[in-house]
């Protein structure tokens, strides 16, 4: 069955997903033990064997304070990606695709996702730390530009440039006076009914306000 497209997310993209790969793709925020350690082995096998980066370089302490996107195909996880938060911007961090997936049209998906999320909280724009040499597979992806005025930085034995990503803004943007019920809800899924709406109960008679 296919899903709801990401249509603001989507136009971030350079090149639209097609419209079967939602029949095989989805990327869903990780809300569970289960799905951050999907997270984990994806990284691992791209990050710490593929490019030899030091565990701790990889696994720096903010995981635990980011939002998580992780991509499936026919259920089986392939992807993801670490989004972080600050005052004036998202930060896209962590893309990572297992070697069956790349150049295929799940990376767009996952985009797609969490660029959605992103503008639904408000956000007008990003900002990515890119592998150098990765600048041209960016650049042909999505919406973005190099900062001018800021000089590369190595890690890891990489070159790295920052981008900057511009967020369209979405009509259903989160707001401050927003529903209580919307804003409780788990992160990314603000449409659908949370569990603390169905344990509602009626006032009894002759109660009070806290």
């Amino acid at each position: 069955m296919s899903r709801p497209r990401n249509k603001v997310g989507e136009s971030v993209l350079l090149r639209p997903v097609p419209p079967e790969a939602h029949q095989t793709y989805s990327a869903d925020v990780v809300r569970t033990l289960d799905g951050y350690h999907q997270v984990s082995a994806i990284r691992s096998a791209v990050f710490l064997t593929e490019q030899n980066c030091p565990y701790e370089e990889e696994f720096d302490g903010n995981d635990l304070c980011a939002t998580h996107l992780i991509l499936r195909t026919n259920g089986r996880p392939v992807g993801t990606l670490r989004i972080r938060w600050f005052a004036e911007f998202a930060k896209l961090e962590r893309i990572a695709l297992l070697t069956s997936e790349r150049g295929r049209p799940g990376l767009r998906v996952l985009l797609a996702a969490g660029f959605e999320i992103v503008s639904r909280k408000g956000y007008a724009r990003m900002v990515g730390q890119i592998q150098a040499r990765l600048w041209p597979v960016w650049s042909r992806t999505f919406k973005c530009r190099l900062i001018e005025g800021r000089a590369p930085f190595w890690f890891s034995g990489y070159e790295y440039r920052e981008i900057e990503i511009p967020i369209p803004q979405h009509p259903q943007k989160l707001a401050f006076d927003e529903d209580p019920y919307r804003i409780i809800r788990p992160e990314g899924a603000w449409d659908e009914p949370g569990i603390l709406e169905s344990s509602v109960l009626p006032p009894t008679k002759g109660s009070k306000a806290a």
